[in-house]
């Protein structure tokens, strides 16, 4: 339909500009995966500007948080990004054990660090396959999602779901690792770089998706710098800024892996950067699962925050009274009168939550700060100029979840 002049716009502008339209683009019916609105301003085919709509999902995540106990919350996560749920498990947790000081055990933080990169490699592979499914290259996104499948079977045999693992819990996780998940994830390790070597030499070369991705939707150092970008994003633009390595949180600080940077900034380079950050994860949940520390996955039942198991509660007192003090109404344990922001390296940046503890199981106030919810912010910036064809290439090099866009 014909742009109808804008309250934004001077007179002068909108007589001028008469022959614009307006697109509303998007998934935007409630029965798709997920719902983003973005409004197009074109020139025929040539973007002039775009106007992205935050918060069109109206799901209030943050709000719940200051509704469910802490370890209740971690359901939500899955919900914001169901790409890599497991990711988002830790940081929610990663933030609460902050602001109850809560250290892991040696085991539980490796646990943590495999889980949190099986995540990454299953969201690097959805985000690059939808990528070269969008610019025509439908195979590549099937040897993606095969892979991604092998990782959510991992995830099945190690707490019972595929999708919404809802797996992390305060001071530990709801399982320990079993003989057969550990055999799983050294056969994957050992069989996955075949298959990213395939997916490379499908795409890396391939003059279609060259020419679709190469010098469209530019972002700078300096602009992503500016516009507060993270993780792949700003690692392809020069950035070389990665809280696993800034500021190593569990246990990264004893693994052996690199930063993944590239400096074009393009769409290409986000593509690229996720495709060499498969393999660095790969490193280290191998390093990992070959020197994973014996001994309990969750924190002592003399900590009163993680349920005892049921061979404590039946054999010794503190593990029985553990047990009740846990699960009972009006008991739980103890969180400070204090705030805390605690972010992680997920698969598209920093992911923060910011939290007030008053005493009570039900943080006072919980924030989320969602690597998505930046690099929408950048999207109008990257597209103006390029044409319609072009947005599907930016939106999909920026790997949106709209769940992250809810205020």
């Amino acid at each position: 339909m014909p742009l109808t002049p804008s309250s934004l716009a001077s007179p002068e502008e909108t007589s001028e500009q008469d022959y614009l339209w307006t697109l509303n683009f998007g998934p935007q019916h409630p029965a798709t995966h997920t719902t983003l609105r973005i409004v197009l301003k074109l020139d025929g085919e040539r973007v002039v500007d775009a106007v992205p709509d935050i918060g069109y999902l109206h799901s209030g995540f943050e709000k719940i948080g200051e509704h469910l106990d802490y370890n209740q919350y971690v359901t939500v996560t899955d919900r914001m990004n169901y790409i890599s749920p497991m990711a988002n498990n830790v940081a929610w947790h990663h933030a609460v054990e902050t602001l109850c000081g809560i250290e892991l055990t040696p085991r539980g933080k490796y646990i943590r660090v495999i889980i949190s990169e099986l995540a990454r490699i299953s969201d690097h592979l959805l985000s690059t396959g939808a990528m070269g499914l969008d610019t025509g290259a439908f195979t590549f996104f099937l040897y993606a999602f095969y892979q991604r499948e092998v990782i959510y079977d991992i995830f099945e045999t190690l707490c019972g779901a595929r999708f919404t693992n809802s797996y992390t819990r305060v001071g530990g996780s709801m399982y320990d690792m079993t003989p057969l998940v550990i055999e799983k994830i050294r056969t994957f390790v050992k069989t996955f770089p075949a298959t990213v070597d395939d997916m490379e030499r499908l795409l890396n070369r391939n003059r279609i998706f060259v020419d679709r991705m190469k010098d469209v939707g530019l972002l700078t150092k300096a602009e992503a710098l500016s516009f507060s970008a993270s993780g792949p994003v700003a690692r392809a633009s020069g950035v070389p800024c990665d809280l696993r390595k800034d500021e190593p949180y569990l246990a990264y600080a004893d693994f052996d892996f690199n930063v993944c940077c590239a400096t074009a900034g393009d769409c290409f380079a986000r593509y690229y950067v996720r495709m060499a950050e498969i393999r660095e994860s790969l490193k280290i949940v191998q390093q990992a699962i070959e020197n994973l520390p014996s001994g309990p996955a969750n924190i002592g039942v003399d900590e009163r925050t993680a349920l005892p198991t049921k061979q404590q509660v039946y054999q010794t007192i503190e593990g029985t009274i553990t047990h009740f003090e846990l699960t009972m109404a009006n008991r739980g344990f103890t969180v400070p009168h204090e705030e805390v922001y605690a972010a992680v390296e997920a698969p598209n940046g920093e992911l923060g939550f910011y939290l007030a503890g008053d005493g009570s199981d039900v943080a006072y106030r919980a924030r989320c700060r969602p690597p998505s919810y930046i690099h929408f912010g950048i999207f109008p910036h990257l597209i103006r100029g390029h044409t319609l064809s072009d947005v599907v290439a930016v939106l999909g090099s920026l790997n949106i979840i709209a769940a992250e866009l809810d205020r």
